[in-house]
């Protein structure tokens, strides 16, 4: 019997939504799984823990975006997300991909500073995530999750901050912990 693919949302304001996925990869990898890894708002100009960690894990993983949508100007987040969503689309024709992480894919959906529905259109993602390999599973994460992608999902995990050392300490990113 073929293997269905599960989709899995992990959404909320929460931190743990990137750690859950890494979580899942982990697992799949440890079943001899093919994986691969994108994330939407992350950078390629800056390293990251989880980033190192899976290359030298084997897992294919690329940085599509261009940081925080404060960091540059609407323009360029708007390139970036059309080159991201162009490259990911065809990730989601990939018989051979076991699982497929799309990182932050939630938070590209949901930018409001700047229109994105034009390069990163929702019908589209929509589409291509119902049409994607039937044994695939698909893991996507970020705040803010579509009502439409919530209710395609197998599996929603919404991560509640409940306290935070960001917000209750006034402490900065941690190497190790947030990168």
């Amino acid at each position: 019997m073929a293997r269905q693919g599960m989709l899995l949302v992990y959404t909320g304001d929460g931190k743990g939504k990137t750690t859950a996925s890494l979580g899942v990869t982990l697992r799949a990898i440890g079943r001899g799984m093919k994986v691969k890894y994108f994330q939407f708002i992350k950078s390629p100009e800056r390293t990251y823990g989880e980033q190192i960690a899976l290359r030298k894990l084997g897992v294919e993983t690329v940085q599509l975006g261009i940081g925080f949508t404060w960091t540059k100007t609407p323009e360029e987040h708007r390139e970036a997300l059309a080159k991201a969503w162009q490259t990911v689309k065809k990730e989601l024709q990939d018989e051979t991909t076991d699982v497929l992480v799309l990182d932050e894919l939630n938070n590209a959906l949901s930018i409001t500073r700047f229109p994105v529905d034009d390069v990163l259109p929702l019908d589209e993602v929509l589409e291509a995530i119902v049409n994607r390999p039937k044994s695939m599973h698909l893991v996507i994460t970020g705040r803010s999750a579509h009502p439409s992608i919530l209710s395609l999902a197998d599996l929603v995990s919404t991560i509640d901050a409940t306290k935070h050392y960001y917000t209750e300490q006034d402490v900065q990113a941690m190497k190790g912990l947030e990168f």
